[in-house]
């Protein structure tokens, strides 16, 4: 089992995610994550920038894009940007990718919007442009909305850098099994019914390609303390959170992916009072 802590990209006055993510190292969590909403009247960090800072600022806790909205920046440049962000980091970086949900922020920044078949075309041409970057001299790839034409990344990758993907819909997670790392949907788009039923999906696709199963991470917002019955939510008492919680690891989650909501010391009731929870009932 692994444990990774949302950090919110919040740049209001006070708010503080490296010294999150720092607290998140040392309370033990294997990874920390981040959104990618460039767009929006809510001051925020931009993705990229405020994970580098994270990184340098600790030594263990592996980063994860949690998840880049693909049309936001071309794959090539993604590609480059990760190489970097790895080597830097000591080989930290989880790279999530997705389709980019919202077509509100694409208009805002005068970006073409895609259509839905659009942009799980485009998360495939990305994995293939950064997979044959990191992999090969001179590359060249002709896409249906991206290419490269005999481009050199140096230096490459010291290792196999994780692609994890955002996915939910059939031809999106047959595309996860088929090509990725790991599969990450939010429980708020993707309910337990529903979700076990994708993951099936994606390792039936794994299996037809050959390849190993997919790193299956499940995204919950958690609260502890009131229960606030709120649908998309985990929240109540240690116990009932952790025991929702390892309903989730049943199901086939070897990894959870917590975003704390709420006052209090969310992340250290998590650290000390849930997870160890949810580790004595895997046993």
């Amino acid at each position: 089992m692994e444990f990774g802590l949302n950090i919110p990209a919040d740049a209001r006055p006070g708010d503080d995610p490296v010294s999150a993510a720092v607290r998140a190292e040392e309370l033990g969590f294997d990874f920390v994550s981040t959104s990618d909403h460039p767009c929006g009247t809510a001051p925020s960090f931009e993705t990229w920038t405020l994970l580098s800072w994270i990184a340098a600022s600790t030594s263990r806790i592996r980063i994860a894009t949690r998840v880049l909205g693909v049309p936001y920046r071309p794959p090539a440049m993604v590609a480059k940007m990760a190489e970097t962000f790895d080597r830097l980091s000591g080989g930290r970086l989880i790279l999530g990718l997705g389709g980019g949900h919202s077509d509100e922020e694409f208009r805002a920044f005068g970006l073409r919007v895609p259509t839905t078949r659009e942009k799980i075309d485009g998360l495939e041409e990305a994995i293939h442009v950064t997979r044959g970057l990191w992999e090969r001299p001179a590359f060249t790839f002709e896409g249906k909305l991206f290419h490269t034409d005999t481009a050199d990344l140096e230096p490459k990758p010291s290792r196999r850098i994780p692609i994890w993907l955002g996915t939910f819909g059939p031809r999106a997670l047959e595309l996860t099994g088929r090509l990725a790392d790991g599969w990450i949907p939010s429980l708020g788009f993707a309910p337990p019914e529903q979700a076990v039923v994708m993951r099936e999906k994606v390792l039936a696709a794994a299996e037809k390609a050959g390849r190993p199963a997919p790193t299956c991470a499940y995204h919950v917002v958690v609260h502890v303390g009131e229960d606030l019955g709120r649908p998309g939510m985990v929240s109540g008492h240690p116990e009932a959170v952790a025991e929702r919680l390892a309903g989730f690891v049943a199901m086939g989650f070897t990894t959870l992916s917590l975003a704390p909501a709420g006052p209090g010391d969310q992340a250290g009731r998590l650290a000390s009072e849930v997870i160890p929870l949810v580790r004595k009932a895997k046993r």
